[in-house]
């Protein structure tokens, strides 16, 4: 015992993947306390508690099955914009935050693939603190200062993702896809520099928290396969999300909205075609067959 604590809130199928990292490190790593405490909704799975389950088996069997949790990270039951969510935390507990982005499907995290991952921390001496809980061979971390354009990348490439989906179920092709993940980039660029607070250079977007996540995202996230279900079979987004997510949420729509209602506000609708794009086709009924329109007449052509 002794040391810095650490605990997980959440226990989605990242939540779990990065438990199994950190749950480690803290046990073999001196300056941090070898219990790791994971707060989660409570659910019920086949008639139990599903903190219960993660107690006695030492694994999320419904978000991430198949892969053991260390037995050093137990459970208990947790509380239940686009003001990013570092500064709700912020403002509501008074702490310093940063945030962890990147090309991480936390299923081949949990399997231990190779991968690169982003930690935006203002404060570099926090983050390097924070690069040893969580990096491992398979599991490399860069620190940058740009925390709120690493959190902006991690929300916005959910909508650029949307949009991908829609080009899948229309079966568009590769080249549009990359079509949609450059000019879904460029939004992201601009929108950051708008509205972040802090400086915004391009190096951060080419780290994992920027166009290595897009590219993943926009091939083999939820928002991509649940888009891309939308345009083939024309079902809601919110029966979708009941039928193909297993109780997980989709964020891609939701951002749209968001960024919707601050660009109205600002009048700036007109500068975000494609953000606007995934936004009327989720909730104005838009057609989706329409979604090429923002690519051909998109004014990074010009």
């Amino acid at each position: 015992m002794g040391g810095r604590k650490v605990c997980i809130v959440g226990s989605g199928n990242w939540g779990s993947a990065i438990a199994k990292i950190v749950g480690s490190n803290a046990a073999k790593l001196e300056q941090f306390d070898t219990t790791v405490n994971m707060w989660v909704f409570e659910e019920e799975v086949s008639g139990k508690k599903l903190t219960e389950i993660i107690n006695m088996q030492h694994e999320n069997v419904k978000y991430l099955p198949g892969h053991k949790l260390p037995p050093n990270v137990g459970v208990d039951e947790g509380p239940e914009g686009l003001k990013l969510i570092s500064h709700v935390i912020h403002e509501w507990l008074g702490i310093e935050m940063s945030v962890l982005m990147g090309a991480n499907i936390a299923n081949e995290v949990a399997e231990e693939k190779f991968c690169e991952t982003t930690i935006g921390c203002k404060n570099l001496e926090h983050g390097q603190i924070l690069k040893e809980l969580m990096q491992t061979r398979n599991f490399r971390i860069t620190v940058v200062p740009e925390a709120d354009t690493v959190e902006i990348c991690g929300a916005l490439k959910n909508v650029v993702a949307v949009g991908a989906g829609f080009c899948d179920g229309l079966s568009f092709g590769d080249n549009t896809k990359a079509a949609v993940i450059r000019l879904g980039l460029m939004e992201m660029i601009t929108f950051a520099k708008l509205f972040c607070k802090g400086p915004v250079t391009s190096a951060t977007f080419l780290e994992s928290c920027g166009i290595a996540d897009l590219i993943t995202t926009c091939y083999g996230g939820r928002n991509r396969r649940v888009a891309e279900a939308f345009a083939r079979t024309g079902k809601s987004i919110e029966q979708l999300e009941k039928e193909m997510l297993n109780g997980q949420k989709l964020q891609g729509p939701q951002t749209a909205a968001e960024l919707n209602h601050i660009l109205k506000q600002k009048n700036l609708v007109e500068k975000f075609p494609l953000f606007t794009a995934v936004y009327q086709i989720c909730y104005e009924d838009k057609p989706v067959a329409e979604f090429i329109k923002c690519l051909q007449n998109h004014p990074a052509h010009m």
